[in-house]
């Protein structure tokens, strides 16, 4: 339950790092940066650690669907969200 280490693949870990930037810089344009987890997280703590932070959920989310070979569906993300 800790952050990323820099063990594994370079290349894998950046990608892993870069992507949470287009969902942090997204969630700052919106109006109401309350409404969403990436938002409530930015008011907390700094953008780098906010992105640390949703690279290592999306790992985690990935980890998951591989281990259970499963697809991802976004009908699974709106329930577990209660929408």
């Amino acid at each position: 339950m800790l952050g990323i280490s820099k063990r594994g693949d370079t290349y894998l870990r950046t990608l892993l790092i870069q992507s949470p930037w287009s969902v942090i810089l997204a969630d700052q344009r919106k109006a109401t940066k309350e409404d969403s987890w990436v938002g409530k997280l930015l008011l907390r703590r700094n953008l780098n650690v906010v992105a640390v932070a949703l690279a290592n959920k999306n790992a985690r989310v990935v980890w998951a669907l591989l281990a259970k070979d499963r697809t991802y569906s976004n009908e699974c993300v709106a329930m577990a969200a209660g929408a």
